[in-house]
C-alpha cells in the first residue's frame, strides 16, 4: 500500500529530480524520493546498530568501527 504526499522542494533538487527521471537512473519523481528517504532510514538503523555495539563494549575491533559510524553524520542523503 503507498499514500500520495505533497512535498515543498527547492528549484534545485527538483532539477536534480527530473535529470534523474530524464537520464532513466529513476522511473518518477516518487522513486526517487523513496530511493533517498529508504537510504535515510537505513542509515538511521545502521547508527542506532553502532550505538548498541559500542554500548556493548564487544570485540575490540568491532568498538572502533562502532564508534567511527556512530560518529558520522546521518543528515545527508547521497
Amino acid at each position: 500500500m503507498s499514500k500520495q504526499i505533497a512535498v515543498r522542494l527547492p528549484d534545485d533538487l527538483v532539477e536534480f529530480v527530473d535529470g534523474l527521471v530524464k537520464s532513466g537512473e529513476a522511473s518518477s519523481r516518487a522513486a526517487v524520493v523513496a530511493r533517498a528517504l529508504e537510504q535515510a532510514r537505513r542509515r538511521e538503523r545502521a547508527a542506532a546498530d553502532a550505538e548498541i555495539l559500542a554500548k556493548a563494549a564487544a570485540d575490540a575491533d568491532l568498538d572502533s568501527l562502532a564508534g567511527f559510524v556512530a560518529g558520522l553524520p546521518n543528515d545527508d542523503l547521497e
